[in-house]
């Protein structure tokens, strides 16, 4: 008997480090990128800057990954939003050009889900509502830049948080970690960085997440960009503490 109570006791004891360790194991690979994450940020910082040599090489990472054709279409896309239609264009021209070099080498990459029809009668309050759950904040009039010149807070929430947030091939969360990337790649942006990135948190990114995004920023634009971006995070998480 007491042989059958000291092997269920073990055998108690094993399980119970067994499921410890496997959601240990649950939680830091929640807090790690996602290898189709990693190429996101590397695919936006340098479409934001227009390095296509090595925008070129990411492409074919990022489809290798895992990301199919009309996910990174649509991260080119939305980066227009932020860094203009020139860079989103030619991100779109390197992928081109990169999809066509991979069928001729017999590479068949995944077109993937295309964006569910939208039949929106009031975008502006789409929007408005969009921005909201993304803030977790009710705006009741409005402020700043906005306040000033209107005609940028209608082109905000009818075009960027209606028609283009609305489409359903990129998650939200990933929408904002291709702005984040878009911004902290580039110079004189803190102010717009900093407010992505409490967005971002509000989408489930998590600290350590944005230090490895920011890291990759650091590889294939430069440290102290990713310096910049960091002092951003920290910057945000003061103010959420």
């Amino acid at each position: 008997m007491m042989k059958i109570l000291f092997s269920f006791a073990v055998l108690l004891i094993i399980t119970c480090f067994n499921t410890g360790a496997k959601a240990q194991n649950k939680m830091e690979n929640d807090q790690k990128l996602k290898n189709k994450q990693q190429r996101i940020v590397s695919i936006s910082a340098l479409t934001a800057t227009g390095d296509i040599g090595q925008l070129e090489i990411e492409l074919n990472k990022g489809l290798n990954a895992g990301l199919t054709l009309n996910e990174i279409k649509e991260v080119l896309v939305q980066l227009y939003a932020y860094c203009g239609f020139p860079r989103s264009l030619n991100g779109i021209t390197t992928l081109m050009a990169v999809v066509e070099n991979r069928k001729a080498k017999g590479i068949t990459d995944t077109e993937g889900k295309t964006a569910s029809p939208v039949n929106d009668h009031d975008k502006y309050q789409t929007g408005k509502k969009t921005l909201q759950t993304l803030t977790g904040r009710e705006e009741k009039s409005l402020a700043g830049a906005n306040a000033f010149a209107p005609v940028i807070d209608t082109f905000l929430k009818e075009h960027l948080f209606a028609d283009i947030f609305s489409r359903d091939v990129l998650t939200y969360q990933q929408r904002e970690l291709v702005t984040v990337s878009a911004l902290a790649a580039l110079s004189g942006l803190a102010p717009q960085l900093q407010a992505h990135i409490g967005i971002a948190i509000n989408t489930g990114l998590t600290e350590p997440q944005f230090l490895e995004a920011f890291e990759i920023i650091d590889q294939v634009i430069n440290k102290s960009q990713g310096d910049i971006a960091r002092v951003a995070l920290y910057k945000v998480i003061a103010t959420k503490n």
